[in-house]
């Protein structure tokens, strides 16, 4: 039996550098499993569609699907959007079985990409007795992504950081200026900002855009095609890879 498709399922973006940061990703991934086959798709903004997508390998012959949300935690579009996109398609390509794999965080291998950026970006072991990190997240109004990141950040803190805060681009307090301001109040004596997210766009932009106006130290990219990044997606899939008929797809 064939090993199922992957098919990545990113948000989308009118960003073009969320897209390309999207299809390196998959790439990588590509790189780390030779022979599995690696799809692309989004819910908006971009193509192609998901519908699109599946209409295609469900074309091409291919039996099983595990559909990978390129999503940090579960919020709205992990609990309602692509569960419904994945209903529609399996009443249109009864042939086709989708399943539908976990979302990546919270992870071990999302903290050592943090890690990861925050080294390329300058910050040394030795700095992280004074100074304060900023965990940015793109921001959610789901609780239960709201207490992720909020654990995330505690657990940070006993990585040797003088403090961690969390903070939000969107839809959630603080912005990511009031937590640098926040840090500097607490006694910091130098703060780094970390965004929680996987590409660039416009809740990206709004994190640095916080983090200059609140005169952070450091700021690192997001997460990007980082190649820890790629074993979690990977591991991901290997989660949910389990025989057709197994299991159905959970909404």
């Amino acid at each position: 039996m064939s090993r199922p498709v992957l098919l990545v399922i990113a948000h989308g973006s009118r960003d073009p550098r969320h897209a390309a940061t999207v299809h390196a990703l998959t790439q990588r991934v590509r790189a780390e499993r030779p022979g599995l086959r690696v799809e692309t798709a989004f819910l908006e903004f971009n193509a192609p569609s998901v519908p699109r997508v599946l209409e295609r390998l469900a074309a091409e012959g291919a039996d099983e699907v595990i559909a990978l949300p390129l999503l940090l935690t579960r919020a709205f579009h992990a609990k309602t959007d692509i569960p419904s996109v994945l209903r529609e398609a399996r009443a249109r390509l009864p042939r086709l079985h989708i399943r539908q794999a976990d979302v990546l965080g919270p992870s071990p291998l999302l903290n050592a990409t943090l890690g990861r950026r925050l080294r390329e970006a300058g910050v040394r072991p030795a700095d992280l007795p004074r100074t304060g990190l900023v965990l940015a997240s793109a921001g959610s109004s789901d609780p239960e992504a709201i207490a992720v990141i909020a654990e995330i950040a505690r657990e940070l803190r006993h990585t040797g950081w003088c403090a961690v805060r969390p903070a939000f681009a969107s839809a959630s307090l603080p912005r990511t200026e009031d937590a640098v301001r926040a840090l500097r109040a607490e006694g910091a004596d130098r703060v780094a900002v970390a965004p929680y997210v996987i590409a660039p766009g416009r809740l990206p932009d709004r994190i640095a855009a916080g983090a200059e106006a609140a005169g952070a130290d450091v700021l690192a990219d997001v997460l990007g095609p980082a190649p820890e990044l790629a074993r979690l997606l990977l591991e991901r899939y290997d989660e949910a890879r389990v025989p057709v008929g197994a299991s159905s797809l959970s909404a």
